[in-house]
This record gives structure tokens, C-alpha cells and sequence, in this order.
């Protein structure tokens, strides 16, 4: 009933229909969010490790520093999954997947990835998330027609970062 009113008004005095292709407005997407949440999963990895070797700390400290670490390595690898989501579903188009045809792969790895890295502890995992989510940026980069580099991030985990050449 509510639509055939709406209908009704429509036609006696008509609004101009307007169409968005994306969430939220267009040209600020960035997948620096993704490569910060990458790092912090290798970072809490690092920490659950260093915890873990720990002679001289008693078990309840052990335990909590463990949990969490735990819990805030699935938040991050959970981000991660939601900006790549994001950005391969708004942003990504047939024009981006035409110069790109390897992103749907790439945005697939990453979920796989991140999913790995919330199961496990593996650093290595942890160290193949950043790099898939890098290829990621660098694609992303690329389709704006924006150069970039690669720069050694400036805290733990110290791992290099694709970034744009501003």
C-alpha cells in the first residue's frame, strides 16, 4: 500500500531520480587500512610468540597477554577482510577488472589468507597476508593511474608497505 502511494505522489509531482554506484562518495577508497590491520596481525603474532618464550612471567599474565592478542589478531584480520570487501565490491569495475583481470583472484587469496591467519599463529601466514594485501594496493594504485612505492613500515613489524608516490 505504502509504495502505490508513493506511486501516486510520483506522478503528481515527480522527483528527479538519482543513481550512486558506491557507498560512500567516490575517489576517497585507500587500502592503507588493510595494510595496517595486515601488520598489526603480524604484530600480534610477534607478541603472542614473545609472550609464549617467557620464563619469568607467571601463567595468568602469560594467559591474559595470549588472549588478548588472540582476539585482537581476529579483529584485525577481520578488517582486513571487510576494506578489501569493500573496495573489490564498490570500487572495483569493468574497467579495473579489464586492466586488472587477476584482482577477483587477489581479493579471494586475501580472504583465504586472513581467514588462515585467525585460525593460526604462523608468521609466515601473517607475512603472506601483507603481501597479498600489497599486490592489492598496488593494483588499487594502479587503476587511478598513481605510481608507488615500496618503504619498510617505521614500527614492529617493520615489514614493507606499498604506498602511493605523493
Amino acid at each position: 500500500m505504502l509504495y502505490s502511494v508513493i506511486k501516486a505522489f510520483d506522478r503528481v509531482a515527480p522527483v528527479a531520480e538519482a543513481e550512486a554506484h558506491c557507498d560512500i562518495p567516490c575517489k576517497i577508497y585507500d587500502p592503507a587500512v588493510a595494510q595496517i590491520a595486515a601488520l598489526s596481525v603480524v604484530r600480534m603474532m610477534d607478541i603472542m610468540k614473545e609472550a609464549s618464550e617467557k620464563t619469568d612471567a607467571d601463567a595468568l599474565t602469560t594467559a591474559n597477554t595470549l588472549t588478548r592478542c588472540v582476539l585482537q589478531k581476529e579483529e584485525e584480520a577481520e578488517k582486513v577482510k571487510k576494506e578489501i570487501r569493500v573496495i573489490w565490491g564498490d570500487y572495483f569495475k569493468a574497467p579495473q577488472f579489464e586492466k586488472h583481470p587477476n584482482a577477483h583472484d587477489l581479493a579471494h587469496q586475501i580472504m583465504l589468507k586472513a581467514s588462515a591467519c585467525k585460525q593460526g599463529t604462523s608468521r609466515a601466514d601473517g607475512e603472506a597476508l601483507v603481501d597479498l594485501v600489497n599486490q592489492f594496493a598496488a593494483v588499487f594504485w594502479d587503476t587511478k593511474g598513481v605510481a608507488t612505492e615500496r618503504k619498510t613500515c617505521p614500527y614492529p613489524p617493520s615489514l614493507e608497505v606499498v604506498r602511493p608516490v605523493l
